[in-house]
């Protein structure tokens, strides 16, 4: 699949970003701990070069914990603080506050040097469509600042909001980057729901899917559709055909039919990605640090 997208709004997001960047301290960046690296918007180190760094590996709950902890190590070892947190359920937010003051610290003894004493830090709350930003910042507010919504775009512009006398945080419209040099990247993108699904061939997704599934969590698959992945695949060498016989199977277990009994392999395509996506598929990592050099 050849994934492109970078709708004009996002142009106009990012200059706002650039404008509003002389203003804030540190940049809370989430990014999805399915795919930590692949979420991560390029443009952020160039724009926050010179800011305290703070990777909100969100959503944690439906990644693989060995993975969690691999990547959390990753990212420290390259400079950055790092939580795992759980946006929806709080999980790891009330570590935030302390780890902001460490990050922010010399800032923090510079006004305290100059006499300014109390000046909360200014934090700029960042990352690629539905990766939780709104949600995040809700929880972590305890009250509802920001929209929220299970598709890219819902944030349209910045918001300053005040959480206490010690920090405020800007929120930004999630913006992705104007192409995708590795097309696994925006595959990647795309399973999450960073991705429009509009201009997506969903069946083809599913199916790319399926097959990552197959080679890493096989039992995914057969546990929540009740079936024998590889033995749906039958005989079938060619990738496609085998993931394709995966989906057929799926809409057969699950009863999505078309007239004259044919399989609704559209409707099984849109319930695999649902079930992934909501983490009903178990905890899964598509991405690993060991092979972070190669993405």
């Amino acid at each position: 699949m050849n994934i492109q997208w970078y709708p004009g709004h996002m142009t106009k997001a990012k200059r706002a970003m650039q404008e509003s960047i002389k203003l804030i301290d540190l940049i809370i960046e989430l990014v999805d701990a399915r795919v930590p690296l692949s979420s991560r918007n390029p443009d952020l180190d160039v724009l926050g070069k010179g800011k305290a760094r703070l990777i909100l590996l969100n959503k944690s709950d439906m990644a693989d914990e060995r993975y969690n902890d691999a990547w959390t190590n990753y990212f420290k070892d390259k400079g950055f603080y790092v939580i795992k947190v759980n946006s929806r359920s709080g999980a790891g937010l009330k570590q935030i506050n302390s780890v902001v003051q460490e990050a922010c610290r010399e800032k923090i003894e510079r006004d305290r040097k100059r006499g300014i004493l109390n000046r909360p830090v200014r934090a700029m709350v960042a990352g690629i469509p539905n990766v939780g930003k709104s949600t995040f910042i809700n929880s972590f507010a305890g009250k509802a600042c920001a929209k929220t919504g299970n598709k890219p775009g819902v944030t349209k512009g910045n918001q300053w909001i005040r959480l206490n006398k010690a920090l405020e945080l800007l929120d930004t419209p999630g913006i992705l980057w104007p192409k995708f040099e590795d097309q696994q990247v925006g595959l990647k993108l795309a399973f999450i729901g960073s991705i429009n699904d509009e201009i997506l061939n969903k069946e083809e997704l599913a199916s790319e899917l399926i097959l990552f599934l197959m080679n890493n969590y096989p039992k995914s698959l057969n546990e929540r559709y009740q079936l024998d992945a590889e033995q749906e695949a039958g005989s079938y060498e060619d990738p496609s055909s085998r993931a394709y016989a995966v989906l057929a199977g799926i809409a057969k277990a699950r009863g999505c039919l078309l007239k004259g009994n044919e399989y609704d392999t559209s409707k099984a395509a849109n319930l695999l990605l649902d079930d992934f996506r909501s983490g009903r598929l178990g905890r899964i990592t598509l991405e690993f640090p060991e092979a972070a050099g190669e993405i």
